[in-house]
């Protein structure tokens, strides 16, 4: 079914809405909602009911997140509070549905200078969380008003998922998200675009992993031989790691931070390293996962130590196959529709959407607005992709209504 005139009315009103939705992006982006700012993270939650409720869901549920569990310097296991998750739900029994997700929280804290808006042009704004993910929210919530205002509102139903703890791996939420994933025929996830604007198609998997060595203590002049260094152990292993890299295509091995250890005089009997992978397929994960298993076994070996690895492959790789290609294709269609050229590439970055797609949803996950400095004190949005980005996820969300898509009901 081609694009009507009715499609286009709808999302006519869109166009004037650029100074509203600034001024929206700016309050939003005022109070923090860093990953561990629990205050901030329920404010936060509070200003997104508000906003989305104005979509007159049948239900709205915030829901609180079971404790994150990490590795402590000490290599001891420590329970972290996460904050809320808001579900909306409009039911439309026997239509298809769609899975809108996107994140609240950001990589500032409550500490961190980044804390205000400013405008640095006509055309862009930085601030903290505007491009990511608070300008995609805001695009989200114009593109499903656009959809229930046009006569394809009783075609579709929908979920809205909120989640508080992206930027940390969505430790809390992904349970949520797994969930929804089998309630729905698709998914939409509005993190922002590529820098040139474009559409992540494949997507490496990534993986977080901290390794604990423990050995022996002793004195380390009259017993240094009764020792056993667990800082020089940990150092032989994340040497080995290293030398994964290079050694199949696509596969990187990051050492990134290590501690342990402790007075000059005493050999230290323990160590800590973390350190990420990312892999392009599965078959490259699976390669991985073996090496890992040979390197921790040799280590295991060496008498006197303790190797415990924590962690694994949390955003599995998400490739492009034929329902997302069909779903990518649609989503480029309708931009082009509306004058915008789109198209979609690859990337190393991973969110949401990996996990989406291994839980079977088929699912684009950069459906926000264009920016740059994602992640840093110059994170800018470019403000017309505010009004440029809600009228083509509008008019992707008509189309799937209107049976554009090959989905089942």
């Amino acid at each position: 079914m081609p694009v009507t005139p009715p499609m286009i009315s709808a999302l006519d009103p869109i166009r004037g809405e650029g100074p509203d939705l600034e001024a929206e992006l700016v309050e939003l982006c005022s109070v923090n909602s860093g990953s561990r700012n629990l205050p901030g993270l329920e404010r936060k939650a509070e200003m997104f009911t508000a906003l989305f409720s104005r979509l007159e869901p049948d239900e709205t549920i915030v829901e609180a997140l079971e404790p994150e569990t990490v590795i402590a310097d000490d290599g001891t296991e420590v329970r972290l509070p996460l904050g809320p998750a808001v579900r909306l739900v409009r039911r439309r029994s026997g239509k298809p549905s769609v899975l809108l997700v996107g994140h609240f929280d950001t990589v500032f804290g409550a500490d961190h200078p980044f804390q205000e808006c400013r405008r640095l042009d006509p055309y862009e704004l930085n601030g903290p969380g505007a491009a990511d993910m608070h300008g995609g929210l805001l695009v989200m919530h114009t593109a499903v008003r656009a959809l229930e205002n046009s006569p394809w509102a009783g075609e579709l139903g929908w979920e809205i998922i909120l989640t508080p703890d992206e930027e940390i791996g969505s430790p809390g939420s992904r349970p949520l998200l797994a969930a929804a994933a089998g309630r729905h025929t698709v998914g939409l996830v509005f993190e922002p675009s590529l820098p040139n604007g474009n559409l992540a198609g494949d997507r490496k998997g990534s993986g977080n992993f901290t390794l604990v060595v423990t050995g022996r203590a002793a004195h380390a002049g009259r017993d240094h031989h009764l020792g056993r260094n667990a800082v020089v152990h940990l150092a032989r292993m994340a040497v080995a790691l290293d030398d994964l890299n290079g050694r199949r295509e696509g596969v990187t091995v990051n050492p990134a931070s290590t501690g342990g250890g402790g007075p000059n005089n005493i050999v230290p009997d323990h160590g800590i390293l973390r350190f990420n992978i990312r892999v392009p397929d599965r078959s490259s994960q699976a390669w991985v996962e073996r090496e890992l298993d040979r390197i921790l076994a040799e280590a295991a070996r060496v008498e006197g130590f303790e190797v415990r690895l924590h962690g694994g492959f949390a955003r599995p790789p998400k490739e492009v196959d034929a329902a997302i290609g069909a779903l990518l294709a649609l989503a480029v269609d309708s931009a082009a529709t509306l004058g915008t050229a789109l198209d979609w590439e690859p990337t190393g970055g991973v969110c949401d959407g990996n996990d989406l797609a291994a839980a079977g949803l088929p699912n684009i996950d950069n459906m926000g607005v264009v920016g740059r400095g994602l992640h840093s004190s110059g994170e800018v949005v470019e403000l017309p992709s505010l009004v440029d980005r809600s009228r083509i996820a509008g008019l992707l969300l008509m189309r799937i209504a209107a049976g554009e898509l090959d989905i089942d009901p």
